[in-house]
């Protein structure tokens, strides 16, 4: 019982000095002019701008995506437009 009472007193003292340390890291992110919280907002601030780059990109490739298929399309009929010219050309030659 008392190994046990010595183990629990030693992991709410441990829970004690972590509860300390996240605390003290919370309110290092509310000060903007600790180094931590420079880090966090600039490294939010490079992911919105990566997220918004994503964005640019993502709706770039659907509007390629609808370009390419148009140019599919016109290929298709060009190469029917171009099967029926030759065909005529040897008709009348």
């Amino acid at each position: 019982v008392a190994a046990l009472q010595e183990e629990k007193n030693s992991l709410m003292s441990e829970n004690e000095i972590m509860n300390d340390r996240l605390e003290q890291l919370d309110d290092s992110l509310d000060d903007p002019n600790t180094v931590v919280a420079k880090k966090y907002f600039s490294a939010q601030l490079q992911l919105e701008q990566l997220q918004e780059e994503n964005f640019r990109l993502e709706a770039a490739k659907d509007d390629y995506r609808v370009h390419c298929e148009d140019l599919e399309k016109q290929l298709i009929e060009l190469q029917h437009r171009n099967n029926e010219l030759t065909s005529l050309a040897e008709e009348s030659r």
